[in-house]
């Protein structure tokens, strides 16, 4: 496979689970809003915290209105991790590959931009019930993974796009846990409260994950919660899962089938989730939930970097010409 095609499916898959996500993150925090106290109502913040976005928010933004936090999360062009900018370069990139996908992947595609121009033209962010939207948005992307999960042929194409995807997937839920953990509750006071009920909940929705989380663990728990979102071997959004089948598609696209590593972004994903599987939930508590998570978040872009260096990048006369996307 041509590594610039390599690469735009990469980052398609990259694109569409960060536009599922931001969609998800926003109807789950509307809801929450429904349930809180009234001088609580507006925590939009953390949202946006958890983007990682926070610096450019400010600077075009003053306070965290909903319409405000809505429209930078979902549309603003100037926000390159925008659910628009997403759904915009996925398309693009799966426009650029369209002999690669089948006919009907290229349509559902389509339609999700068209989907976003829509709401977009309608300023869905303004209106009083804006969720029916986001839902539409998160069950067309779910169509575009069911087709292809039920399509794509198990070739080096199919194992980039899971792999752009599981990152994208993994870095997500690392910031989310970690915003909840440190930024959203308002005191520490409400530790153990319904109004901490409520967010540890809402957390757990935010990633699909409440009704599998009850069956597994029973009661709310932080430590629970933390260990089902960061080191749950079942559960497919959990941190470790993630970096366990990413590292199961790097195999698959080096064809390495012995123990080891055969490049440096599988020996740096065979360490992290090494380091992980033998990890326990007071260990991470216990050294520091944020600077675990920090340290989650650098490592995945690290490997991210490596999979550009190792297969994205066309050497000419000892010159590396970067294909990777911003």
């Amino acid at each position: 496979m041509l590594s610039r095609v390599a690469s735009h499916i990469y980052w398609l898959g990259r694109y569409l689970e960060r536009a599922e996500n931001y969609a998800r993150f926003i109807d789950v925090n509307f809801n929450l809003m429904q349930d809180l106290p009234t001088d609580l109502k507006e925590q939009w913040g953390p949202l946006v915290a958890a983007t990682g976005d926070l610096a450019l928010y400010e600077k075009k933004y003053t306070g965290f209105e909903r319409h405000q936090v809505m429209f930078f999360l979902t549309f603003d062009a100037d926000n390159p991790n925008s659910m628009l900018s997403a759904v915009t370069n996925a398309r693009e990139n799966a426009r650029i590959i369209r002999e690669n996908l089948s006919k009907e992947t290229w349509e559902k595609a389509n339609e999700l931009y068209y989907m976003m121009q829509t709401g977009l033209e309608k300023k869905v962010w303004k209106k009083e019930d804006p969720r029916q939207f986001y839902e539409q948005v998160k069950n067309q992307i779910l169509l575009l993974y069911g087709l292809a999960d039920a399509t794509v042929a198990r070739t080096e194409g199919w194992y980039f796009r899971q792999l752009g995807q599981l990152l994208e997937r993994a870095d997500k839920t690392s910031r989310i846990l970690d915003v909840k953990y440190h930024i959203l509750l308002p005191s520490v006071y409400e530790v153990g409260s319904p109004m901490d009920f409520l967010h540890w909940m809402a957390l757990l929705k935010s990633v699909t994950g409440f009704n599998t989380y009850r069956r597994l663990y029973g009661n709310i728990d932080p430590s629970g919660i933390v260990e089902f979102m960061v080191l749950n071997k079942y559960f497919p959004r959990s941190i470790y899962y993630c970096i366990k089948e990413a590292e199961r598609c790097l195999h698959c696209i080096s064809g390495n089938t012995a123990d080891g590593f055969k490049n440096s972004a599988e020996k740096a994903m065979g360490e992290m989730r090494s380091r992980m599987e033998y990890s326990e939930v007071a260990e991470v508590i216990s050294g520091g939930l944020h600077e675990y998570l920090d340290t989650v978040q650098l490592k995945i872009n690290h490997i991210s970097d490596l999979i550009d260096i190792n297969y994205f990048r066309v050497k000419e006369n000892n010159i590396s010409q970067s294909q990777s996307q911003a």
